[in-house]
């Protein structure tokens, strides 16, 4: 005798439930790097990646919710904050600048970037 655990292993039976998505990338001049790189840019944008992490274990119902209501006040407090910055109410998030030295800068890296700038 079949038993419910056994179809739920199998999948969904009802597959109009799980949406069917195809991704198509074209690899061009055999540059397969790229194409990955398109790929990889292509289900972060779907949320393949974050639907795997969450479908990786079970969610209870209740645990679904609580996470469900807790992204929705970050994406409020987030919209709120933005809406405030173009206001000019809140000062901008400074914009880091590329090559300059940041937190994680080493004595040595400093040296590197002197010696480079003195040439």
């Amino acid at each position: 005798m079949r038993q419910w655990r056994d179809r739920q292993a199998i999948g969904p039976i009802n597959r109009s439930i799980e949406e069917e998505h195809r991704v198509q990338v074209f690899v061009r001049d055999n540059n397969v790097d790229q194409a990955l790189k398109v790929l990889k840019k292509k289900m972060q944008r779907d949320g393949v990646f974050r639907e795997m992490r969450l479908r990786k274990h079970y969610e209870k119902p209740s645990e679904r919710r609580v996470r469900e209501k807790a992204e929705a006040i970050r994406r409020a407090r987030k919209l709120a904050r933005k809406k405030l910055q173009r206001e000019g109410l809140l000062p901008m998030k400074p914009r880091a600048v590329r090559g300059a030295p940041g937190k994680s800068a080493t004595p040595a890296s400093l040296l590197i970037l002197e010696q480079c700038h003195a040439r």
